[in-house]
This record gives structure tokens, sequence and C-alpha cells, in this order.
């Protein structure tokens, strides 16, 4: 049985299968990516909730895992050379993942490096912001009397959404016929840009017709369902 015993992690969160890995997670846009590639992947997993109402993310046991306070976080107790691997950042976990199966990254050198192109634009550009979006069309940002840094946002997410729907276009996903780790990084923020965050109107979303099917094809998988819901067990 393997031993995670030395990670402060496991003492607030214990591990029941400490033989699987541990992912410690929100269903959040980025929460949900790594357990949707958990999920496509068939990876056995113990999921842990971070629960942010709870401040759990700043414990000092969750802070040994991330330092940077943020989910998700893995713990892979078969890492590299058999040794356990703490691991944190969603688009490092996802490669990680993808190289550790052989699953959801070509083996072709330069579609290799195309899609973690598009795993890149999703980290630097569409998470950020979409999430700005949120701040101040949903949250405390919407009380804000002066519209500019708003509507910025806004502008800059159609933006965003317009390099989708040219790369999309003619396209059943990021990498033509090949769904990956380019897709599983993206469709939680766009489900949330107009679902959670409720700001389909605002962006324009049903102009960018190629998106919109993209993110229909991909909501329909059974896997990506499984993993929308996952991190929401404690």
């Amino acid at each position: 049985m393997s031993d995670l015993s030395a990670f402060p992690v496991t003492k607030r969160w214990p591990a029941k299968h400490p033989e699987l890995l541990q992912l410690y997670s929100l269903p959040t846009p980025n929460g949900v990516k790594v357990s949707i590639m958990l999920e496509e992947i068939g990876l056995p997993y113990e999921v842990h909730l971070v629960d942010f109402g709870k401040d759990d993310q700043k414990t000092a046991e969750f802070l040994s895992l991330n330092p940077n306070g943020k989910i998700p976080a893995i713990l892979d107790p078969n890492g590299p050379g058999g040794r356990p691997l703490p691991l944190f950042e969603s688009g490092a976990i996802l490669q990680y993942l993808a190289e550790k199966t052989g699953k959801l990254l070509p083996e072709d050198a330069a579609r290799r490096y195309q899609t973690i192109q598009w795993v890149h634009f999703q980290m630097g550009g569409i998470g950020p912001m979409f999430g700005q979006v949120g701040f101040f069309h949903k949250f405390a940002g919407k009380d804000f009397e002066d519209k500019r840094p708003r509507d910025r946002y806004v502008a800059e997410a159609r933006r965003l959404l317009g390099v989708m729907e040219a790369h999309l276009s003619g396209r059943q996903w990021f990498m033509d016929d090949d769904y990956t780790i380019a897709d599983v990084s993206m469709l939680g923020w766009v489900r949330n840009l107009i679902g959670f965050y409720g700001a389909g109107d605002l962006v324009e979303f049903n102009q960018f017709k190629s998106v919109g099917a993209w993110l229909e094809r991909g909501l329909a998988r059974p896997a990506v369902q499984r993993g929308l819901n996952i991190p929401q067990r404690p």
C-alpha cells in the first residue's frame, strides 16, 4: 500500500485509498478540468473537496501541496520513478496526466505542441478574462457605478471567443477530429460564462455558432458530465 503520510495535506484530508491518485478540488471552471480529464482517461482517483467557504485553501496543510492556495491540485502516489508526485496548476496537471496515460495528447510532436499552445491560450486568456467578466457582471463588481472595467473585460472576452470561433469553424474539436486536453481546458470556462455567470447576452454568445456547437458536443460527453459534478462530493 502506498504511504502518503509524509505529505501534510493527508492529515487534513486522509486518503481512504492511498494507492489512488488524490484530487483536491472544487467545482469551479479550473477545478473541473482535472476531474473531467480523469473521467475521460479512466484513471481511478479519490476526490477531496476543498471548501473555500471554510477557507480550506488557506490552511497550512493545503498550502503544503499548493503554496499558491488555489485548486485543483493532485497527489499521485504513482508518479515518475514510482515515487509520489504532488502537482498544482491545472494546465500542468492536464499535461502530466495526458503524458502519463498516453491519452488526449497527440503523439506527433508538432500536433502535441499545437495542442499545448491552446492550453496556454486558455490559461493566459480565457480563464483570467472570463473570470473578470464574472466578477464585474455577477459578483461584487456588478455594483460598481463605473462600467468601464466591466466593458473592457467583456470586449476582451468577445475577442477571445472570436479567436475560438475562427479556429473552430469547420472543425469538431480544437485539434480537428482529435478531442484533447485543449478542449478539456476550455469547456468549463465557456459553460460558466454563459451559465453560472449569466453573461451570454453580454458577450453576444449567440453569434459564435462554431463555439456553441463545440460546447454542445463537449457537454454531451458522459465523462464531461461526470467530471463536472464529482468535485462536489465530500
